[in-house]
């Protein structure tokens, strides 16, 4: 069995904005949560309006969170759900 090291791997540009987009919301929520607020709600709220007033400042949220497109998030989001629902079928 070969060792999978040996080899060399390649990741899309796709799968590294996502693994990118994945991190950044995984701080913010967790900044949100260390804040008291409903991580999902204020991400929505960020997600339609667009206001980085629903993201924290709290350890760099929203800083984090700006340098990503909204429509990229829920691309992401979008596509993590559907492969799951669909797995699960």
């Amino acid at each position: 069995m070969p060792d999978k090291f040996e080899s060399t791997m390649q990741f899309s540009s796709e799968e590294l904005q996502e693994e990118k987009v994945k991190e950044v919301i995984k701080k913010v929520f967790e900044a949100l949560e260390e804040k008291g607020y409903s991580p999902v709600n204020q991400l929505v709220g960020y997600l339609l309006s667009g206001d980085p007033a629903y993201i924290t400042s709290h350890n760099n949220a929203r800083t984090i969170i700006s340098t990503l497109e909204r429509d990229e998030i829920v691309k992401v989001l979008l596509n993590s759900y559907l492969r799951k629902k669909t797995a699960s079928e």
